[in-house]
C-alpha cells in the first residue's frame, strides 16, 4: 500500500558491540516520566532515576501519538532546550508483544524534515511501515503502522528519526525512545527499569551545541552523558533483589563499555538476540545503536554504573588514544533487609543457527573513508566506493534467501554496521571464537577488519537501508539501499 500523509510526504533526495566479557518476575515500574504540563520536561541530577512514560499494547494493539518538538528541560540543575517526543527526554517506552500491531501518529513540530525508524523491529519497510525513505515536512502529521510477526523475537528495541542528512542532529538533540517486545513467558524479577543512555553538549545559552567538522568526521560525542535524560541518578534496591535493566545506547557515536562492580550481572541478550541461558558478565560493550537486556542481582553496598574508555580508532593526522572517554553514569545503592533471591531464569528456546542452513548467495560489502567527499569535511564516507543516493538501489536480494555477507572495514576507525528489518547472525569475528548463535542488528566492524554475517531475508519485501551507526557518518554518505523482492 502506498504511504499516506496528512499533507505531504517526500522521498528524500539529497549500520555494535559484539562481545560481553565473561565474569562474575513481576514488574514494578518507577515514576511515569519526566513531562510537565504544557510540554515542558523536568529532569534532575543526582536524584532517583526516573522512568520514561510506559505505554502498553492492549488486545493486540498499541496506538500512540508522538509529537517531535523543542522543549525546555533541566539537566543537572541547568535549564536546557532540546528536542523531545511529547515533551519528555527520552520519549515514552512502547511495550508490545509478538503479533501486536503498533500504530504511531507522528507530528513534526520541528523546523526541519524528520521521519521515524523503529530500530531492530522485524517489520515491513513498505508504505507507512519502517520506511526511512519517507520525509515528513515541518507541520505535517503521518500515520505509521507496524505489524509484528507472531514469532517476533523478544528484546529491547528503540525508535528515532532517520531522515538522511538530519539523523545525527536530531538524535543528538534528544529524539529517541525505547521499545520493549515482551517475553512469551515472564522472567521473575523484583522490578524492571529502562535505561536509555545518551550524550549531548550544551552551549552557553543552554541549547544543543552544533557539531564541528571534526565532530562529524570522528562522530560527535557529547560532554554530558545522561541516563533517561538525567546526570548521575541514583537507583535503590534491597539485598537479594533482582532487577531487569533494558539498556539502550542512544548516543550518536559514543561506544559504551558498561561495568557495575560489586553487583551480579547476567546478560539475557543483546539487540534481537537471546541466549538459551543468561551469561554472567563483568562488562558489556555496546556500539551506538546496540541494546542489552541485563539481570542485576543486588548485593549490599554502593556501586557505580560506569562506562570505561573505548578505543575506536582515529582519523589520519589526528591525535590517537581512546576516542571515547569514560564516565560515571549512575549510582546503585543497595541497603536494608535482605529478601529471598528470585528463582533461576528458565531456559529459553535455543536460537536459530544459520550455520546449519544452506547459503544461497555471498557478497562483500566495504565501508571506507577517503578524501574527496561532497560534504564540508572534504572526506568521503562510502559503502562499496559510493556515497548514499536515495534514487539508487545498491543491493538486491531475493525473498527467502539466506546470504552470507563479508563486511569489510578498510578505514582506521571502527564502524558499527546496521541492517534494517532483517537481523544478522555473526559467524566470524576477528579475535573471537564463536561457539553459539550470535544475533545482532548492529555489528561493530573494528578498524581494518573483516566480519562475516549471515542474513535470512524472510517475511518482507521492500526497500530499506544499511549503514554505519555512527550517525554523522551515515549523514555524510556511509549508507546504501537494499531491495528485497
Amino acid at each position: 500500500m502506498p504511504p499516506v500523509s496528512r499533507r505531504t510526504i517526500l522521498i528524500v533526495g539529497g549500520v555494535g558491540g559484539l562481545t560481553a566479557l565473561v565474569g562474575g518476575a513481576g514488574l514494578l515500574w518507577g515514576s511515569t516520566g519526566s513531562q510537565l504540563p504544557g510540554g515542558t520536561g523536568t529532569l534532575s541530577g543526582a536524584d532517583d532515576l526516573l522512568q520514561p512514560e510506559m505505554v502498553r499494547s492492549d488486545a493486540g494493539l498499541l496506538r500512540v501519538r508522538l509529537s517531535s518538538a523543542e522543549a525546555a528541560v533541566r539537566i543537572g540543575g541547568r535549564e536546557a532546550t532540546v528536542l523531545t517526543y511529547n515533551g519528555s527526554l527520552p520519549g515514552p517506552t512502547l511495550v508490545l508483544r509478538p503479533g501486536d500491531r503498533l500504530e504511531v501518529e507522528l507530528e513534526n513540530g520541528l523546523d526541519a524534515i524528520t521521519n521515524l525508524h523503529v530500530h531492530g523491529l522485524h517489520v515491513t519497510p513498505r508504505g507507512n511501515g519502517d520506511n526511512v525513505l519517507l520525509a515528513i515536512d515541518p507541520g505535517d502529521t503521518v500515520d505509521y503502522a507496524y505489524d509484528l510477526p507472531a514469532d517476533h523475537a523478544p528484546g529491547v528495541y528503540w525508535y528515532h528519526p532517520h531522515h538522511h542528512g538530519n539523523t545525527a542532529d536530531q538524535v543528538a538533540a534528544g529524539l529517541y525512545g525505547a521499545i520493549i517486545v515482551e517475553d512469551p513467558e515472564p522472567i521473575a524479577v523484583t522490578r524492571e527499569r529502562v535505561l536509555v543512555i545518551s550524550d549531548l553538549s550544551l552551549d552557553g545559552a543552554g541549547r544543543v551545541a552544533p557539531a564541528s567538522t571534526r565532530d562529524r568526521m570522528m562522530g560527535r560525542e557529547g560532554e554530558l552523558v545522561l541516563v533517561n535524560g538525567q546526570l548521575a541518578p541514583t537507583l535503590s534496591a534491597r539485598p537479594g533483589e533482582r532487577e531487569r535493566w533494558r539498556v539502550v545506547n542512544a548516543c550518536t557515536s559514543r561506544y559504551l563499555s558498561l561495568r557495575l562492580d560489586g553487583q551480579g550481572l547476567q546478560l539475557l541478550g543483546m539487540d534481537s538476540g537471546r541466549d538459551a541461558e543468561p551469561e554472567s558478565v563483568e562488562e558489556v560493550r555496546l556500539a551506538p545503536g546496540n541494546r542489552a537486556d541485563l539481570l542485576v542481582d543486588a548485593a549490599s553496598g554502593s556501586s557505580t554504573l560506569r562506562t570505561n574508555p573505548v578505543e575506536r580508532g582515529s582519523m589520519p593526522g589526528m591525535m590517537g588514544g581512546p576516542t571515547t572517554t569514560g564516565a560515571d553514569l549512575a549510582v546503585f545503592e543497595v541497603s536494608g533487609d535482605a529478601v529471598d533471591v528470585p528463582p533461576p531464569v528458565p531456559r529459553q528456546s535455543a536460537p536459530r543457527d544459520l550455520r546449519d542452513e544452506a547459503v544461497t548467495g555471498r557478497r562483500e560489502i566495504t565501508l571506507a573513508m577517503g578524501m574527496g567527499g561532497m560534504g564540508a569535511s572534504g572526506m568521503a564516507f562510502t559503502i562499496d566506493g559510493r556515497e548514499f543516493a536515495a534514487d539508487r538501489v545498491d543491493t538486491s536480494v531475493d525473498l527467502g534467501a539466506v546470504e552470507e555477507w563479508t563486511l569489510v572495514n578498510t578505514s582506521p576507525m571502527d564502524h558499527p554496521f546496521h541492517l534494517h528489518v532483517w537481523p544478522m547472525q555473526v559467524v566470524e569475528y576477528p579475535g573471537t571464537s564463536i561457539d553459539r548463535p550470535i544475533w545482532r542488528d548492529v555489528v561493530n566492524l573494528p578498524a581494518r577488519s573483516r566480519v562475516r554475517v549471515r542474513v535470512p531475508f524472510e517475511d518482507f519485501t521492500g526497500t530499506t537501508v544499511y549503514h554505519c551507526h555512527i550517525l554523522d557518518h551515515e549523514d555524510l554518505g556511509m549508507m546504501g539501499i537494499i531491495e528485497a523482492r
